[in-house]
């Protein structure tokens, strides 16, 4: 396998309202999008949007209540001051603050919301890890 990542799909209630959360904190969905399901160009990665119930039976899995899954996706900005503004864009848009911005155990400074069907983002900022002019995470090399 290569190393990519090409989806996230997000199980959701209510499409229409979930697809109008995103477009709230300045996501444009594409014109690939449909009633049923729609489509956010992420920099390289697509986030969709998708129906719960849809996406389970598309699995072969059983239809289970919303909870804590053990991902959460994460933004990183170029500044605390980002983080900040970036939880109170949500917070505005209907996602519900968990964790405001604050001094993180590793170093950068982070917080927590959860969308309109309790999917995690983290926004952070990681002065260890940064963004090129592109937005991209910069990783350091590998380890010999």
């Amino acid at each position: 396998m290569e190393s990519r990542i090409s989806f996230v799909t997000l199980g959701v209630k209510d499409v229409g309202k979930s697809r109008k959360f995103y477009e709230a904190l300045g996501l444009r969905a594409s014109a690939a999008s449909q009633a049923d399901v729609a489509f956010f160009s992420l920099g390289g990665i697509v986030l969709s949007v998708f129906g719960r119930d849809a996406l389970a039976k598309d699995a072969g899995l059983p239809v289970s209540e919303p909870g804590f899954s053990g991902i959460s996706l994460a933004h990183n900005v170029n500044s605390e001051a980002d983080v900040d503004r970036v939880l109170n864009e949500a917070v505005v848009a209907g996602g519900k603050l968990l964790k405001p911005g604050q001094k993180a155990f590793w170093g950068g400074y982070s917080g927590y919301f959860a969308d309109p069907d309790g999917h995690l983002w983290e926004i952070a900022h990681n002065p260890f890890m940064p963004l090129d002019a592109e937005g991209r995470v910069t990783l350091p090399e590998p380890a010999p």
